[in-house]
């Protein structure tokens, strides 16, 4: 089983654009969730394990910054995925810069908005203004190896093991569903003054962790 997974793993494998498209949209709508997944996790135990917190501002359980820094890992790393730490070091690296220019974008364009802030939480150490700090970087390095070496292969498992019509069906449907989520909360419900996921979910008694 060993040799057959390393003999997977060192193989080039070619797909069409259309294939190559669906293994994308399955690697972030996979990356997504386990993002929220994550944070769910850790949110509980930065508040001091007394409640659970909705963590994104989407109906469904994903997060897109995961989504979206899973496939520039991808694209950056797979290259190089017969060295663990030249992967390890380049998810490191990226999610870095990703958290960075994203959290002070945020924070620039929306007066002083924040989706995170590692001021507030615990482990923090190598904070650099709230937007990113070592103990991130360093689970998302990890992160990076579970993609690589664990997303990816699975994901290419299923194209080769799958009809194709239905693996593209699947794959881009479940990653349209996420995406028209993000879209309506994101631009949407503020555009047409509707009520977004947090605000139901607030009424329905669910916390959010607030950033000031």
């Amino acid at each position: 089983m060993k040799e057959k997974y390393r003999e997977y793993m060192m193989k080039d494998h070619s797909f069409d654009r259309m294939t190559m498209l669906g293994i994308l949209c399955l690697i972030t709508v996979i990356a997504g969730v386990f993002g929220f997944v994550y944070e769910f996790i850790f949110y509980y135990f930065n508040g001091g394990m007394k409640e659970f917190f909705w963590r994104g501002g989407n109906f469904l359980p994903w997060i897109n910054i995961y989504a979206i820094g899973s496939i520039i890992i991808y694209f950056l790393s797979y290259k190089y995925r017969k060295s663990v730490w030249k992967v390890f070091l380049i998810g490191v690296i990226s999610s870095g810069i990703v958290e960075l220019i994203g959290g002070f974008g945020m924070y620039t364009i929306g007066n002083g908005f924040r989706c995170w802030d590692y001021n507030t939480e615990i482990l923090n150490f190598g904070n650099i203004g709230g937007f990113v700090c070592l103990r991130s970087v360093l689970f998302f390095g990890v992160s990076s190896l579970l993609l690589i070496y664990g997303i990816v292969p699975l994901c290419f498992f299923l194209v080769e093991k799958m009809n194709r019509k239905w693996f593209l069906i699947i794959s881009i449907s479940l990653c349209a569903i996420f995406l028209i989520d993000e879209i309506y909360n994101l631009a949407i419900a503020r555009i047409f003054d509707l009520p977004r996921a947090s605000d139901i979910y607030k009424e329905i008694g669910f916390s959010y962790v607030s950033f000031k």
